[in-house]
């Protein structure tokens, strides 16, 4: 089960891409508590709980995410479980006390950044208009001082994915090893960007060789994710999208979403809005942004590639196309050349260096990363 905590919808930062509006809003310990109960009531017995705290910037809220880990640690069930505790955070509020706690209570912790100052200023600075980038690389790097790993994600569009493989050797220059990339969906991807996107993703599959050959491996999500799919012989149903079924997000003020991706202004009237901690769910509204035609993607049908692409993933869907069981062209542009990379560099490192991806088959595709130096 996978949960996401908007601890607060206020941020420093104005990022146009960003699919959560802003309020100046923080969640109280009372909806708090009721979505720690929610959580684990909705959660099967001996399920596996991923918990991640979220904006808005998360950390602005620093004293209330102690305060909500204090109640999903102190509850009867915690021992039930296991729990899997994130921050995904923009890099610009850090501390040594933060570093602290999120050593003490094993919690996962990501920083979004779009690359080098000149890219990452494109989209994520100050509402004053004043870069971040220098404030983010400073918080990388005492991050990586104080925490014993380091996530990064890169959000990329059509003005910035070109230059994708300058940003992963960015993050390789700063000792990072854990690298997500992803796309902004809702952006206006055009015929000469899906044109482009395999030579692209091709770049950066030779810096992951790069890093293979070197023994220094890296975890590059676009390609790791591929190959552990491919050795498993394509995605699992428990690994395919169940939003508002086993993928919740709340709002500050407790109302309930399938997916932190569609919050937007995280009002009840929103269309996407399933229920409130304190009244339930309301299923029945995970139809209302479904394609109604049966002949929806018929390519999807004879797609060679189909048991291996993310065509079911409903936020990403709805983002690109309108709804939520309708793939657009960037999507699938993106996903064949992501699936042709990471066989190819799968293919050639197990020439090269003999039996490598153990860790892909077993579904923790980080592990090669997580042991380099």
């Amino acid at each position: 089960m996978k949960y996401t905590l908007l601890v607060t919808q206020e941020c420093n930062l104005r990022c146009p891409y960003c699919y959560i509006q802003k309020r100046p809003i923080s969640m109280s310990l009372d909806v708090a508590q009721k979505i720690v109960d929610f959580m684990y009531t909705n959660t099967p017995p001996g399920e596996k709980m991923d918990i991640g705290f979220f904006g808005g910037e998360p950390l602005l809220a620093f004293e209330r995410i102690q305060e909500i880990t204090a109640l999903i640690e102190s509850h009867r069930s915690y021992r039930d479980y296991s729990i899997e505790l994130s921050i995904v955070s923009n890099g610009t509020v850090f501390s040594d006390a933060i570093a602290d706690f999120i050593n003490r209570h094993n919690i996962s912790f990501c920083i979004s950044c779009d690359g080098p100052g000149d890219l990452h200023n494109m989209s994520r600075s100050f509402p004053n208009g004043e870069a971040a980038s220098a404030i983010v690389e400073a918080t990388i790097k005492q991050a990586r001082k104080t925490l014993p790993v380091v996530l990064v994600n890169a959000v990329y569009g059509p003005q910035t994915f070109r230059a994708l493989p300058r940003t992963v050797e960015y993050f390789r220059s700063l000792g990072l090893k854990r690298i997500f990339l992803n796309p902004d969906f809702s952006a206006p991807w055009t015929q000469a960007d899906t044109d482009d996107i395999a030579a692209v993703y091709e770049q950066i599959s030779a810096i992951y060789i790069d890093s293979y050959r070197k023994g220094r491996p890296l975890y590059i999500s676009l390609i790791d994710g591929k190959i552990a799919i491919i050795l498993r012989g394509g995605y699992q149903p428990e690994e395919r999208c169940h939003m508002g079924r086993k993928e919740f997000a709340f709002t500050p003020d407790g109302y309930i979403f399938p997916c932190e991706r569609l919050v937007g202004d995280g009002a009840a009237d929103n269309r996407h809005c399933i229920g409130h901690v304190e009244r339930g769910l309301q299923l029945d509204k995970l139809n209302c942004n479904v394609y109604p035609s049966e002949a929806i993607n018929k390519s999807c049908i004879t797609c060679g590639l189909r048991d291996y692409c993310m065509n079911w993933c409903g936020c990403s869907n709805y983002q690109s196309s309108g709804y939520y069981n309708r793939v657009g062209p960037f999507t699938c542009a993106s996903e064949k050349a992501a699936i042709t990379v990471a066989l190819n560099a799968y293919q050639m490192l197990e020439r090269q260096l003999g039996a490598t991806f153990f860790e892909h088959l077993a579904g923790k595709p980080s592990m090669n990363a997580i042991g380099s130096r």
